[in-house]
C-alpha cells in the first residue's frame, strides 16, 4: 500500500447553541479545523483532524493546508503508511511545531494501517487496558447564573464529573466554583482549569479558599514557563496540580516531572503531535510516578475517536480517577461521523471497527466545508478556541 495524495478539507462548524464556552484565552463559538483524507493505492482511505487554534498552538486552518499540501503531500506520496514511526521523523524533519497539523496526518496513518490489517486502532497500540472511559463536562467561565444553568443541564444528562472554568476575575471565580459545588452535592468530583488566568499570589489565595470544595485537580493554575514557581504552588497546596498548556513536547514533560512541579500531565494527540508523542509523554509522568488525564481542544468526532484508542491503551491516562475531556462531539452541532461516537456522558467507549473505527459523512462534511476563502478564514480563525 503507498499513499497517493493527501486532501485537507477546511471546515468551520459551530457549537450547539447555549454551549459555547468561555475561559481565561477568550470565547469559543466556532471551530474553524481541518479534516485530512490520506488516500492510497488501494480501497483505503485514512482519515484525520486538525483541531486548530492560533492563540492555543499558532496554527489556522489556511496554514495548516498550506503545510500539508506544500510540504507533507509531496513528502509522503509513494511511502507506505504503516511504516508510522519512520514517517514521523520525515514530518518532524520538514517543519518544527505545528502539533494539530501534525497530528492528523499522524491520525491517518494509523487509521490506515489498522483499515489494512483490519483491526482498531487500540490493538496496534498493545490493545485495551479498559472498556469504559469516565468522561467530564466542561462549565465555562460565565456568569454565576449562567454557570450554574450549564452545571444543572449536565448533570440532568447523567454527567458524574466536572470542571469549571475560572482565571478571569478572582472573585467570579470564588462565586462560581462554589455555586457549582453547592449545586452538584458532596459525592460530583469537580475540577478547575484557570488556563494560565491567574498570578502566583493568586493561585494561592484562590486554591486555599476553595479548599472546602475538595477539588479533584487544579489545570494550570498559573502562566508556562516556570516551572519552579509552580512546584512552589504545588507544595502550598493539597489540591492535585495538572499541567496543560506547560506540557506540549517530551522535554516539557521531563522539565515539570524533575522539578516536581506538577500532579498529573493534560495530554491528547493534537497538542502534543500525534499519538506516539502523547504515548511517549504518558511514558514519561509514568517513570515519574504521576498519572495523565486526557485534554482536550474540542475536537471534532475522528480527533474524539483517536484520543479513546489512546484512552484504552495507554496505562498512564488514568481516566478512571481523572475522567477526562472526550467530549468535543457533545458541543458542536455536527461530528462528521456516519456514526456518533458512544460518548456517556458518564462513560465513553472506543469504537471497535478498523481503523480508527469511524466512517466520515460526506454531507455533513460538504455542510461545513468552510468555502469563505483564505483571507475571510483567517479571520474566523482569530476567535479564540477551548483549551482543555
Amino acid at each position: 500500500m503507498k499513499i497517493t495524495a493527501l486532501e485537507a478539507i477546511p471546515v468551520n462548524v459551530p457549537l450547539k447553541a447555549g454551549l459555547t464556552t468561555k475561559t481565561a484565552h477568550g470565547e469559543h463559538h466556532h471551530s474553524p479545523y481541518v479534516i485530512v483524507r490520506v488516500h492510497t493505492d488501494s480501497q483505503h482511505v485514512g482519515l484525520g483532524e486538525a483541531t486548530l487554534s492560533p492563540r492555543w498552538s499558532g496554527e489556522t486552518s489556511p496554514g495548516a493546508i498550506a503545510v500539508i499540501e506544500g510540504l507533507l503531500a509531496p513528502l509522503l506520496c509513494g511511502e507506505d503508511p504503516t511504516e508510522i514511526n519512520r514517517l514521523r521523523r520525515k514530518i518532524d524533519g520538514a517543519i518544527r511545531l505545528n502539533p494539530f497539523t501534525k497530528a492528523a496526518i499522524e491520525m491517518a496513518l494509523w487509521d490506515l494501517a489498522g483499515k489494512a490489517l483490519g483491526v482498531p486502532v487500540y490493538q496496534l497500540l498493545g490493545g485495551k487496558l479498559r472498556d469504559r472511559l469516565p468522561i467530564k463536562l466542561v462549565v465555562g467561565a460565565f456568569e454565576v447564573p449562567r454557570a450554574v444553568e450549564l452545571a444543572q443541564r449536565f448533570l440532568e444528562w447523567g454527567a458524574r464529573c466536572l470542571k469549571v472554568k475560572v482565571g478571569l476575575d478572582p472573585e467570579q471565580d470564588l462565586q462560581r466554583v462554589r455555586a457549582v459545588r453547592e449545586l452538584a452535592g458532596p459525592n460530583i468530583p469537580i475540577g478547575i482549569d484557570a488556563n494560565c488566568g491567574w498570578s502566583a499570589p493568586q493561585a494561592r489565595r484562590m486554591l486555599n479558599q476553595l479548599a472546602d470544595c475538595q477539588l479533584l485537580f487544579a489545570e494550570q493554575p498559573l502562566p508556562v514557563g516556570d516551572p519552579a514557581e509552580l512546584a512552589a504552588l504545588r507544595r502550598a497546596t493539597d489540591v492535585p496540580i495538572m499541567a496543560d498548556e506547560s506540557v506540549f513536547t517530551r522535554e516539557d514533560a521531563w522539565h515539570l516531572t524533575t522539578h516536581r512541579a506538577v500532579d498529573l500531565l493534560s495530554v491528547y494527540p493534537g497538542k502534543q503531535g500525534g499519538l506516539l508523542a502523547t504515548r511517549e509523554i504518558a511514558h514519561v509522568a509514568q517513570a515519574a510516578g504521576i498519572a495523565c488525564s486526557m485534554g482536550s481542544n474540542l475536537e471534532l468526532g475522528i480527533g474524539t475517536a483517536a484520543m479513546l484508542h489512546l484512552g484504552a491503551a495507554v496505562g498512564a491516562i488514568d481516566s478512571d480517577s481523572f475522567p477526562g475531556d472526550f467530549i468535543g462531539p457533545l458541543y458542536h452541532q455536527a461530528d462528521m461521523l456516519v456514526t456518533p461516537l458512544a460518548l456517556g456522558p458518564e462513560v465513553a467507549r472506543v469504537p471497535d471497527g478498523p481503523g480508527l473505527g469511524v466512517e466520515l459523512d460526506d454531507e455533513q462534511l460538504e455542510k461545513y466545508r468552510d468555502r469563505s476563502g483564505q483571507a475571510k478564514a483567517l479571520g474566523a480563525t482569530t476567535e479564540t478556541h477551548f483549551t482543555g
